[in-house]
């Protein structure tokens, strides 16, 4: 009985493995908070280096590209004519490890804009098709942050301060 438990655990463990990987497989690129709950929570497992942790724990450094990305997915909404503004939501994004983004995990914030939010999730969508963070790790990485459009982010060189 021992070693038939020897061989099933592993088996099983695998098998929840493949599984585990088919469900993030399936797991929209973007979507809102409180939708795929378990598979959210197995991205939150299986990513669990944080943008901070990346950026050599250097607060400046992971601010810096957060709010970079920020005004980059502005930058996306100029181009592609989508109004932002009065946007305001919790956001959490997932990047693979070359910086490219594995998914965006949004819900809006209570004195948010109303509006469709299935546009702005087509709109995250497209974003996320074509951006790169320029920041590289081991393994897929994420931060859970606030984003507020228009962002008004200005950056100052370490001789500007």
């Amino acid at each position: 009985m021992h070693n038939l438990i020897k061989i099933i655990c592993p088996l099983w463990i695998m098998l929840g493995s493949f599984n585990l990987m088919a469900q993030l497989d399936d797991l929209p690129t973007v979507f809102m908070i409180g939708e795929n709950e378990g598979q959210y929570e197995q991205l939150f497992i299986s990513c669990n280096e944080r943008l901070l942790s990346v950026c050599d724990n250097s607060m400046d450094e992971a601010y810096q590209n957060w709010s970079t990305m920020l005004s980059d997915v502005e930058q996306y909404a100029e181009d592609t004519n989508f109004d932002l503004r009065g946007i305001k939501i919790w956001v959490n994004v997932f990047w693979n490890n070359d910086g490219t983004v594995k998914n965006i995990v949004y819900y809006p914030k209570p004195n948010s804009r109303n509006m469709n939010f299935e546009e702005l999730t087509s709109f995250f969508m497209g974003f996320a098709a074509g951006y790169q963070l320029d920041v590289s790790a081991e393994k897929c990485f994420s931060h859970y942050g606030s984003a507020s459009f228009p962002t008004f982010n200005k950056f100052l060189s370490a001789d500007d301060r």
